[in-house]
């Protein structure tokens, strides 16, 4: 049985409604208002990005097929959140993992205004490098280059199983690699 945010988001890549976009975005506003204060930390700036994200959606929407809209849309929504702030120079991470970038070290060091030490990063990407050829490549293309299991799926040839299952295997390893080489 196909779900009636299903049934609106097949409607709209169809016909490009944005009434049928509005009225599948309107009950996420708060939710997504909510992430985008975690990182913003400013009422005028969080609501620029939920009106913003939605923006984003008129093309997005159109482009990548979604199965299950709240998570895309929160992943969406962080990744829209952490590139607007490393634009600014607020914040100077790789988001691979809410793991890596909320973890206690970078918590501290984002609330306390300072930047991610270099030598974390080196280290994250260090450990990215590590990673088989298949989870490395699946990994950048899916959160560095923010492409779909579908599209991921079609640059690189692999099954969409086998793309799902690298990302997964990527991320885990990644975060053994982290703490492994923690100082």
């Amino acid at each position: 049985m196909v779900s009636d945010e299903q049934r609106l988001l097949e409607e709209y890549r169809k016909t490009g409604d944005l009434q049928l976009l509005g009225r599948l975005y309107e009950p996420y506003m708060p939710l997504v208002y909510g992430l985008c204060f975690k990182y913003y930390k400013d009422e005028v700036k969080s609501e620029d990005a939920v009106m913003q994200i939605f923006e984003s959606l008129i093309a997005k929407l159109r482009i990548h097929e979604v199965t299950n809209f709240k998570s895309w849309l929160y992943t969406l929504a962080r990744n829209h959140c952490l590139m607007d702030l490393r634009a600014a120079n607020r914040i100077n991470t790789v988001d691979i993992d809410d793991y890596i970038v909320e973890s206690d070290l970078f918590l501290h060091q984002h609330h306390s205004g300072e930047q991610i030490p270099e030598e974390r990063l080196a280290l994250m990407e260090s450990c990215l490098k590590e990673l088989n050829e298949e989870q490395q490549r699946c990994i950048r293309l899916f959160y560095l280059e923010q492409k779909c299991y579908r599209e991921v799926a079609e640059l690189t040839g692999y099954d969409l199983n086998k793309v799902k299952s690298y990302i997964q295997n990527g991320k885990r390893n990644l975060k053994i690699c982290m703490e492994r080489n923690q100082q």
